[in-house]
């Protein structure tokens, strides 16, 4: 099994990666794969709309988004850490999920998410929420831990202060790969859940 980690962090060895780090240390022991992605400091321009992904089979723009979908497609679980940035998630991440999510055709139903959150005070929650929302919509069960999956540090390796939240990493790996374990099982036993064809529907009348 695979788990694919995406670092929204411009900050490659602070305090997102140390969350994601601390994941890692689980995967591993489990004999569970893991790559890690870094995207906060790229230049990722974000989604202009123009739909071209749905005959090229990938983003018009060809870049790291391009380059990651290969792996998004053949992982088992995606876990994606962010710093906060004004109660939200670092816009180059946010650019490259939603071009990441949207060009990509593969089914994701139930590969397993998992987001994690880093801020020095205030705004985990929200940012924590934003970043589901890509899993929710895409058929992936959402892997929680034992509170929200956040961890507190503003100078680079603080977070390694916060007990609380380093062990809510671990359970978080660990309860995702549960999830990852049993989907496996499930998928062998009784194959995806039907799907019927997508209605789409607006209020403009």
């Amino acid at each position: 099994m695979k788990v694919l980690m995406i670092n929204g962090s411009p900050r490659s060895n602070g305090n997102t990666a140390a969350a994601l780090s601390e994941m890692e240390k689980i995967f591993t022991q489990e004999g569970i794969l893991t790559e890690t992605v870094h995207v906060g400091g790229k230049d990722i321009r974000g989604c202009i709309g123009c739909r071209k992904c749905r005959t090229a089979g990938k983003c018009v723009f060809d870049d790291l988004v391009n380059e990651t979908a290969p792996k998004f497609e053949v992982c088992d679980g995606l876990v994606v850490g962010s710093p906060v940035y004004y109660a939200s998630a670092n816009a180059t991440l946010m650019a490259f999920l939603t071009r990441l999510f949207y060009s990509t055709s593969f089914d994701k139903t139930m590969k397993v998410g998992a987001s994690v959150v880093a801020a020095r005070r205030g705004g985990l929650s929200a940012t924590y929420d934003e970043l589901n929302k890509f899993f929710g919509i895409s058929g992936m069960p959402i892997a929680s831990g034992q509170y929200w999956n956040s961890i507190h540090g503003s100078a680079p390796g603080e977070a390694a202060q916060d007990e609380e939240g380093l062990q809510g990493m671990r359970t978080l790996a660990r309860n995702m790969i549960f999830l990852m374990r049993g989907v496996a099982l499930a998928k062998e036993k009784y194959g995806l859940p039907e799907k019927e064809p997508k209605t789409f529907t607006n209020f403009v009348r």
